[in-house]
């Protein structure tokens, strides 16, 4: 007998972004193959620059075609390789914005002035700390370049996480987005045991969370009958009510997802991981990673669960409030300066989960499409300042290395008020002070929000971002009005790599509080998700 076979249609020029991606991700494993030692760094940072700006300059053409897709109003965009990839203007807005974020971060990989002309990545991962084989590979300055590549295949799945139509391409996804990441944060030049331990964890927890993202697709598997959110969707829609098979799916899979972003009691993982990591790796890993998680979170519960959103609605209400409490609380007690920032990352998740809760308290046409739009821009403020903030740790240094204890950052306005006023900047704008980012995107997501019902939310919102200000604060008083102490750390002068990083993510703090306007309106035609 002879079958016919349907050859898959794939829409090249929509998925392009990804192709480049993925496509520069392999030149940079064959160039780590083939090219001696001596041109791998230099090949490799052109390669990764280019990659990345070709990546963004396609999505930015694949944005502007976006008018001319059918698809309902106000959501623009189509699926496309059979409905495995949905392009759509809430995908492409993290695309690009990933893709920014992302190029940013290459800068702090490729940083080699810090270490005495090179990388903060160890020179050979698998020689034990100590051990003659690492003392040989920093005698030889050895470099781990390895370290692009596997950061650009990380992007390409962050980059397929929100945009996947389909639960299996999803998990892919989570799966190529996070087995690099866990290398990457073992790879450390100093602190290797620290490193090394910040990876394990990852990968153990993150294992866990995998499986049960993964039981939680079986299970909704079970209930639907098909892994596709649009099908899935029309299941829960056709029901008159949820049943536990279909609440347990959520459930697990909410538990992979909220993993991600570093909700709490998902947590854990996050300040250890956060201290232990490379801080190149922490910064990017504190800015795209939730991003990603977070447009994947959005995608799921708002395509494929949104008919059972009277079931889901609580769990998300008290993951939110337990999250904005843990990590604004948590934090105050922290004496690192990585520890301290990893807790705000939690903290911050919580108010993006303010958001997400107003998201679906509203209908597609209104407050829920106003909802969307803030936390496209709640999470664009975010990484900017997070990435301007681990940019500066780097520069704060000891004969050990970096050096973030909270004491040894005393005095630092005085020796380096620049550096130390933009340090205090981005802290700012984590607190929300105005005419900073961080004021507009509470702003825009708190409105949203109270405009959906939420205003519970909103309330204990404020009140925790009122905490989380006092611990900003005191690191702002430790370094402007604290005497130096006797070990006092010295300020490394960076490359124009670092610097460009820093001076960056000022400008952005900055116009995105001052005229947040141009964002806002990307943010708002993005529309809402295609289902």
């Amino acid at each position: 007998m002879t079958g016919e076979f349907d050859v898959p249609k794939v829409e090249y020029a929509l998925v392009l972004p990804l192709l480049v991606v993925f496509g520069g991700a392999l030149v940079g494993v064959v160039i780590e193959a083939f090219a001696s030692r001596a041109w791998r760094y230099t090949a490799q940072v052109g390669v990764t620059v280019t990659t990345l700006v070709a990546a963004l300059v396609s999505t930015v053409l694949v944005g502007v075609g976006l008018d001319s897709i059918g698809g309902d109003v106000p959501a623009r965009g189509e699926l496309v390789v059979e409905g495995a990839i949905v392009v759509d203007g809430p995908s492409v807005f993290l695309w690009g914005l990933l893709l920014v974020l992302s190029l940013i971060s290459a800068l702090l990989f490729a940083e080699r002035r810090l270490e005495g002309g090179l990388t903060s990545f160890a020179g050979q991962a698998a020689a034990l700390p100590g051990t003659d084989a690492e003392r040989v590979a920093s005698t030889e300055r050895i470099e781990h370049t390895e370290v692009f590549p596997l950061m650009l295949f990380a992007v390409g799945g962050m980059m397929v996480f929100p945009a996947a139509g389909d639960l299996l391409i999803m998990f892919v996804a989570l799966e190529v987005l996070s087995l690099p990441l866990y290398l990457l944060c073992g790879l450390a030049r100093r602190r290797r045991l620290l490193s090394q331990e910040a990876a394990m964890k990852y990968f153990l927890l993150g294992a866990f969370s995998s499986a049960f993202f993964l039981y939680g697709i079986a299970l909704v598997y079970g209930y639907a009958g098909s892994f596709d959110l649009t099908a899935i969707d029309q299941a829960v829609s056709a029901s008159t009510a949820g049943t536990p098979l279909l609440l347990a799916g959520i459930a697990l899979i909410a538990v992979g997802l909220l993993f991600k972003i570093g909700a709490a009691p998902f947590h854990a993982w996050t300040p250890d991981v956060y201290q232990g990591a490379p801080t190149a790796v922490t910064g990017f890993m504190a800015a795209c990673t939730k991003i990603a998680a977070f447009g994947a979170l959005l995608r799921v519960f708002y395509v494929g669960f949104g008919g059972a959103s009277w079931d889901w609605r609580p769990l998300i209400w008290v993951v939110a409030i337990l999250t904005m409490v843990v990590g604004s609380l948590v934090a105050i007690t922290q004496s690192d300066i990585k520890r301290m920032l990893a807790y705000s990352s939690i903290a911050h998740a919580g108010f993006v989960l303010v958001g997400f809760v107003g998201l679906y308290s509203g209908n597609a046409t209104g407050a829920g499409i106003t909802s969307l739009s803030s936390v496209l821009f709640y999470l664009t403020t975010y990484g900017f300042s997070t990435l301007g903030a681990f940019a500066v740790v780097t520069l704060v240094r000891d004969a050990g290395g970096e050096t973030t204890h909270l004491s040894r950052w005393a005095g630092l306005g005085r020796s380096s008020p620049v550096l130390a006023g933009a340090f205090a900047f981005f802290l700012l704008a984590f607190a929300g002070i105005p005419l900073t980012s961080g004021f507009m995107g509470k702003w825009m997501v708190f409105a949203a929000a109270w405009a959906g019902g939420a205003w519970v939310l909103v309330v204990i919102a404020v009140l925790t971002s009122l905490v989380a200000a006092f611990f900003y604060v005191r690191v702002i008083v430790v370094m402007f009005f604290s005497d130096p102490g006797v070990d006092a750390p010295a300020v490394a002068v960076p490359s124009a790599l670092t610097a460009a990083v820093i001076a960056v993510a000022v400008a952005a703090t900055v116009l995105l509080g001052v005229v947040p306007g141009p964002v806002l309106d990307l943010a708002q035609q993005a529309g809402a998700f295609v289902r």
